[in-house]
């Protein structure tokens, strides 16, 4: 039977004494997530290559802490992972990968070095974090793991050549992991965003339909984790679509989006 994507987790609704460690948080749904939680009283650790823009989401805030990270390099985030150990005096109850790379790239332009850019950001990072965190998590019986996806991982797009294979991975991923941890006390969540305005989406050529802010992004997330849910897909009007497309027989769906994309 399908999972399904309301009520699988303990819900996460009073953030007051709770903490989070996002990566990826030095701007896009990284950074208006970490806001967020930090706005509900949460104790936030936030990652990231840029220092200086990390700087900026902590100031002010007590309890919270910038720690500069390439998720790419594995043991500076194991050493990471246990400085917010040491930071919190405990495990993280949230930790939320939202690091990301993204090149908009089709087969025509094959591009070796890019596919590996996306795959070392996008799916080693997350297994890089969680060689880091899941010891920890497993210790303390509790705790949250959060993997940002796309619904670009769903099935193949055009221009995503380098990007989709990685989200489709993570969406992978966060299956196998809910079914081996639910049952020791962890909870596990995809979140796969539609177009949301970014940097990284600053980059695309294309008008994105239905394209929603950061900040609005975050609001998803949180009630998302307040209701318990496995899977997050927002905005609904246009993630409900990309979901029956999936479900087409091949020949219906590539000549779909062939029609749809003009591609």
């Amino acid at each position: 039977m399908p999972l399904r994507s309301r009520g699988l987790n303990p819900p996460l609704v009073d953030w007051r004494g709770r903490s989070a460690w996002v990566l990826g948080a030095s701007s896009g749904i990284g950074r208006a997530t970490a806001e967020a939680l930090q706005a509900q009283g949460a104790r936030v650790v936030v990652s990231a290559r840029h220092e200086d823009a990390l700087r900026e989401v902590v100031r002010g805030r007590e309890g919270c802490l910038a720690l500069p990270l390439d998720v790419t390099d594995g043991p500076a985030v194991a050493a990471a992972a246990r400085a917010v150990q040491a930071h919190m005096g405990r495990a993280p109850d949230l930790v939320l990968y939202c690091a990301g790379h993204y090149q908009p790239l089709r087969a025509t332009q094959f591009d070796l070095a890019e596919m590996q850019r996306h795959l070392a950001v996008n799916y080693g990072g997350a297994l890089h974090l969680l060689d880091a965190v899941l010891p920890m998590l497993l210790a303390a019986g509790q705790g949250h793991l959060a993997l940002v996806g796309s619904v670009a991982g769903y099935r193949g797009l055009p221009m995503s050549l380098a990007y989709g294979p990685t989200k489709a991975a993570l969406n992978n991923l966060a299956e196998n992991l809910y079914l081996d941890l639910h049952g020791l006390g962890l909870g596990v969540s995809i979140i796969n965003p539609g177009f949301v305005e970014t940097p990284l989406t600053a980059q695309n050529p294309f008008r994105m339909p239905a394209l929603i802010g950061a900040d609005e992004a975050a609001r998803h997330i949180l009630q998302g984790w307040a209701q318990g849910r496995f899977e997050m897909n927002f905005p609904r009007r246009f993630t409900r679509w990309v979901r029956l497309l999936r479900c087409l027989p091949d020949a219906w769906y590539f000549s779909a989006v062939r029609r749809i994309t003009g591609v």
